[in-house]
């Protein structure tokens, strides 16, 4: 079960030009998205979104006192830094770095466990392997948080279930970066599908929500 989330302005940007995005929607949609980390196993994001944000992927709720999922880093080049949020915490909530590489020694220390997925070398893992590999850790309920080349290699792949989309009533323009990164599409025949099953208004932003045909 596999569910991306967007968080964009009305025209699908995630940042403006220069990267800042941090608050596109506000605070009411961002409890809910917390409260949608803690329906799964697993938070994902790929590496781009690791670096640039340094975000801790956690449940952050007044009174919550369940578990948290685990972190996920889509991360063949292993770019984490051993000082970043992810890292220091990876004792307290296991945290997981995908890559097709020798684990590094700064990460392994750190608490990161290292999934070899594909070869040595390889630009990059196979998605619906990284997908086996991480169901088979038991991690069968993913949270895909980002950034736009994560969600569209899900998307490409026909991997995602359920689209969570939370929409600010804002313009960012051509400029800003795309929750969704390319998609190689060719015709609109080879476009994913999906039928809306659910919107609802949460302070000035919209929550809609897909699911695959």
């Amino acid at each position: 079960m596999i569910t991306l989330k967007l968080a964009t302005s009305l025209d699908g940007k995630i940042a403006t030009a220069a990267g800042e995005s941090r608050w596109i929607t506000g605070a009411e949609s961002r409890q809910q998205v917390h409260h949608l980390r803690s329906l799964h196993d697993a938070v994902l994001v790929g590496a781009g979104t690791a670096l640039a944000d340094d975000p801790e992927l956690t449940v952050r709720l007044p009174g919550y006192a369940g578990p948290q999922p685990a972190r996920v880093i889509l991360d063949s080049r292993q770019r984490l830094s051993p000082t970043s949020r992810l890292a220091l915490t990876a004792r307290d909530v296991p945290t997981y770095l995908v890559t097709n590489g020798a684990p590094a020694s700064g990460l392994v220390e750190a608490g990161v466990q290292i999934v070899q997925v594909g070869e040595n070398g390889a630009e990059r893992s196979s998605l619906p392997s990284v997908v086996a590999a991480l169901a088979a850790l038991g991690l069968a309920r993913l949270f895909v948080e980002g950034g736009g080349e994560a969600a569209a290699s899900f998307l490409r792949h026909n991997l995602v279930a359920r689209l969570e989309w939370f929409r600010a009533p804002i313009i960012i323009g051509d400029e800003g970066r795309s929750g969704v990164g390319a998609m190689a599409l060719e015709a609109l025949s080879g476009a994913p599908r999906l039928r809306r099953t659910e919107i609802q208004v949460l302070g000035q932003d919209l929550w809609e929500r897909y699911e695959r045909i």
